[in-house]
């Protein structure tokens, strides 16, 4: 038993793999976004069972992600997605990662840090269609590209770019993605080896015109929705099951509150006699103080209502003087138990944010485990 437990299941993220590679036409692949420890699910573990199901490749953040999956074991192509600071290149570049670029200062820097290691390195050149976050603006993409092709240390492996609203406004992706084609069609045609990839889960599932040669999916990946809906309507299978146990219950009087701040106005009362349960994970653990007087809890696959303030380490759910709920049942937070299920686009309804953060939120006081295990065996590929 441990107090704060996310369970999560490979076989989940195997099938999520095969029903996003099913979107793409015969000769598109698949990238695996495993970045923040894998959305919270692991980074390692769902590198493995992704690479296994069929993504040609891994998609991080930050160099340390990429050392931590090269320090794993793994031979599969790693691209590091974010800024990677000047001091971090040869870091980088001993990773074996390929690197998204979008300042001619960084490509120099790139080139004479592979030069110094005796390695030559793959650079995605990232194109801004409107993200306005990270990118050259479209007009740099032809000189940027020639000065790549032109380092001998240097190999322009993909055209990149990011799109701002594709689980929300369809009009402005079309605008993104028809100004991306006006960009890289001149390098399509000139360099017909050139990876060209853009597409989110979002776009993945929703937008084929978006997929080009390869797609990016992380948060499908993980069996959520782009679309912050039922992950059912995207054929999609959450992987995280978030659990605990009921570790004490105490009896309630009609007008008496529990945890913080039961006196004000505002708070929660037992409006009859009543029994509440105590389950020991908190905002500690990443579940949201938000979430006080807010949603439910699975007991015996039976909902029951969060109530009282979310705590640092516990929080207290209204189970009934008349229910079967006894010390050290099993508790679902964020999951599925029996025929009845709470998933992350429900909490993250009552919080007023998105599914990304429910799992990306949950410290290292939760206890991973893994089931659905990886099939293969041997070194990771």
């Amino acid at each position: 038993m441990y107090r704060a437990r996310a369970t999560i299941d490979l076989a989940a993220v195997r099938r999520n793999v095969a029903v996003l590679r099913s979107k793409l036409p015969p000769t598109g692949v698949l990238w695996a976004v495993v970045k923040a420890d894998g959305y919270g699910h692991g980074a390692t573990q769902v590198a493995r069972a992704a690479l296994e199901a069929g993504a040609v490749g891994l998609a991080v953040t930050t160099t340390e992600e990429a050392a931590e999956l090269f320090e794993a074991g793994f031979g599969a192509r790693t691209l590091v997605m974010g800024p990677v600071l000047h001091d971090q290149l040869e870091e980088a570049i001993e990773t074996g990662a390929e690197i998204a670029v979008w300042s001619p200062q960084f490509v120099g820097w790139a080139g004479r840090a592979a030069q110094r290691s005796q390695r030559r390195v793959r650079l995605h050149l990232k194109v801004d269609t409107g993200m306005h976050r990270l990118g050259m603006s479209p007009e740099e993409l032809p000189d940027m590209f020639d000065a790549v092709a032109a380092d001998p240390w240097l190999e322009p492996a993909a055209v990149m770019t990011h799109f701002a609203t594709a689980d929300d406004d369809p009009e402005f992706l079309e605008q993104q993605i028809e100004l991306f084609d006006r960009t890289v069609g001149p390098q399509r045609r000139a360099h017909p080896e050139i990876m060209v990839h853009a597409a989110n889960s979002a776009a993945t599932l929703a937008v084929p015109r978006s997929h080009y040669d390869g797609v990016r999916c992380g948060l499908a990946l993980y069996g959520m929705s782009p679309f912050q809906r039922d992950p059912d309507l995207d054929d999609l299978s959450p992987a995280m099951t978030l659990s605990s146990y009921v570790a004490s219950l105490k009896d309630i009087e009609p007008g008496q509150g529990v945890s913080y701040s039961w006196t004000a106005a505002c708070a929660w009362r037992a409006p009859s006699p009543t029994r509440v349960a105590l389950i020991p994970l908190g905002y500690g653990d990443g579940f949201f103080r938000l979430l006080s007087d807010r949603g439910d809890v699975l007991i015996g696959g039976r909902r029951y209502p969060r109530v009282g303030r979310v705590c640092m380490d516990q929080f207290m759910v209204e189970v009934g003087r008349g229910s079967p709920v006894a010390f050290g049942d099993h508790v679902v937070l964020m999951g599925r138990q029996g025929d009845e299920r709470v998933t992350a686009e429900e909490l993250a309804g009552h919080v007023g944010t998105i599914n990304y953060e429910m799992t990306c939120s949950l410290t290292s006081r939760v206890k991973r485990e893994y089931v659905g295990g990886i099939q293969t065996t041997g070194e990771c590929t």
